[in-house]
């Protein structure tokens, strides 16, 4: 009879996640004309591989249990390399540790399976208790770099405290992304640091990177917003002054905090860049992704930023661990100009959307910036108005 279950129960799981693995994902009509969502999530919690999850030796597991679960697939770095859509995927278990693990797809939108191991990331003298949320960098120097959040418990809470934490920006760097070389965490002076992402170029014949100050592990503080310094290496990284790029503002869907996604797209109108922002409601934070454009030169300097959010959670993307959420840590530009957006919804699953540079471009220079008052808003929607007027009377005559 166990024989039976257990034959059963491999066969019907091994099936059901091939088949997961195979399932062609749709593009679905794009209203906004700005990006296409597809229809199926690309990465759940169902594509973590049976070997990770299961025991097969029928001796030892005679049901053949799930022995080591897992809970999200989500906020995932992403680079091409020879010819695979790459993706450094935070998968977290459900001992809420989070680890790397590398999916890899042949054409970035579908059939995403993943390496056969996650990443064994290497230890700093003070190991991380979790990590997540890797941004990678293709550099001029010739490294591929990853930096992500590391956390580690506060040491300076009151006892009994065992919730209290602090993040900090750890750096590794590969060639492959199956060696890794661990690097010391960065150090600067505006207190803790998330969302840190490495500029792809030299600026001044030093490292450029995009930051995130904050005081506190959740809570930004008088720090927040996006911040750029220079560091003289990534050796033993420290980044000594930092302007902010794009600060927190009242009233907007980034009044809480924001932070930059991956490292921006260069084009020749500029740079492009995806960020998150965060609010408040009634139901709790609310994040969503909005873009802005940058100097060539000076990619610190914001040049372009259209109003509002650029893509926000939809339909089933509102719910999940952390309902209400996207976020994004990668993207894809292929040669055609083609603009693969990784994101992660709720906390919980991976999606793609799909855009072009010339779109983005579009989006960013040509939409109206946020003026900050509801009167003029108005304002603004009137302008459009009267243009469509004006175009229709032309038609006419």
């Amino acid at each position: 009879m166990k024989k039976d279950l257990f034959t059963e129960r491999v066969k019907l799981i091994s099936e059901g996640h091939e088949e997961l693995l195979r399932r062609k994902n749709i593009k679905t009509f794009s209203t906004n004309g700005i990006y296409n969502r597809y229809e199926n999530p690309i990465l759940t919690r169902d594509h973590v591989p049976l070997q990770w999850r299961f025991d097969f030796n029928e001796e030892t597991n005679p049901f053949f249990m799930e022995r080591i679960g897992f809970n999200a697939t989500l906020n995932s770095g992403a680079i091409k390399l020879n010819g695979k859509y790459l993706l450094v995927v935070r998968v977290e278990g459900n001992d809420r540790k989070s680890i790397f693990a590398i999916a890899e797809s042949p054409n970035g939108i579908d059939n995403f399976k993943f390496w056969d191991r996650p990443i064994s990331m290497p230890q700093t003298e003070k190991a991380d208790t979790n990590v997540y949320d890797m941004r990678l960098t293709k550099h001029d120097d010739g490294w591929i770099y990853g930096i992500f959040c590391t956390e580690r418990k506060d040491p300076n809470v009151p006892e009994g405290d065992t919730s209290s934490a602090v993040a900090a920006a750890g750096i590794a760097r590969t060639k492959d992304l199956i060696s890794w070389e661990r690097l010391p965490d960065l150090k600067s002076t505006t207190g803790q640091q998330r969302n840190v992402v490495l500029f792809p170029h030299l600026v001044e014949g030093k490292y450029a990177l995009f930051t995130r100050p904050q005081d506190g592990f959740i809570d930004t503080g008088k720090g927040g917003g996006i911040g750029f310094g220079l560091s003289d290496s990534m050796e033993n990284a420290e980044v000594k002054e930092e302007v902010i790029v794009d600060a927190k503002t009242y009233h907007t869907i980034y009044e809480v905090k924001n932070g930059l996604g991956p490292a921006p797209i260069r084009t020749t109108h500029g740079w492009l860049h995806l960020a998150h922002g965060v609010r408040n409601t009634a139901a709790g934070l609310r994040y969503t992704l909005y873009m802005f454009m940058t100097d060539l030169e000076k990619p610190w300097v914001i040049t372009y930023k259209p109003h509002g959010h650029f893509l926000a959670p939809l339909k089933e993307e509102r719910v999940g661990d952390v309902s209400n959420v996207v976020f994004s840590n990668g993207w894809i530009t292929d040669e055609d100009g083609t603009v693969y957006i990784y994101y992660a919804s709720s906390d919980t699953r991976m999606h793609v959307a799909t855009s072009t540079i010339n779109q983005l471009v579009d989006y960013c220079i040509n939409s109206p910036q946020d003026k900050l008052h509801s009167h003029l808003s108005v304002e603004t929607i009137n302008q459009l108005i009267d243009k469509n007027i004006k175009e229709a009377t032309n038609l006419i005559d």
